[in-house]
């Protein structure tokens, strides 16, 4: 049984070893209008999600854009003999998560001298790079 624990750790340690994680916590951006652009970017390969990122008109595609520098970064340092695999476009977007964060909650006046609730909405954002494996066949 120790055996096998020890093969499955190896093999485990091997599949961590190409994949490449990068956070960002409180993006200053409700979370609803982050996953708008993490789904355009969901699954794609890191040269054209860059692409993709660089030309969108939203606000929120500069914080993933330079996440996802961050995290191919993080490929970079993990597997440096492998630069290839990035020109090659095997490198791609595995999984993106945006969850949310903390809300900070603000007042604003309203009529007859209440007050309105502002809800300030932030996120956490994560990215797991990973390797297109060639098919077998």
């Amino acid at each position: 049984m120790g055996a096998r624990k020890r093969l499955m750790a190896e093999r485990y340690k091997e599949i961590k070893k190409q994949t490449a994680v990068a956070k960002l916590n409180d993006a200053p951006t409700s979370p609803r209008k982050m996953r708008l652009v993490a789904d355009t970017v969901r699954g794609e390969e890191v040269n054209h999600a860059l692409d993709l990122l660089k030309f969108s008109k939203k606000e929120a595609s500069i914080r993933l854009e330079k996440l996802l520098k961050s995290a191919i970064a993080n490929w970079e340092a993990k597997n440096p003999g492998s630069s290839k695999e990035l020109d090659n476009g095997n490198v791609y977007v595995k999984t993106i998560m945006v969850n949310e964060g903390r809300t900070l909650k603000r007042i604003r006046p309203c009529p007859q001298g209440r007050a309105g609730r502002i809800r300030k909405r932030s996120n956490h954002v994560t990215i797991i790079l990973d390797v297109k494996t060639p098919k077998a066949e």
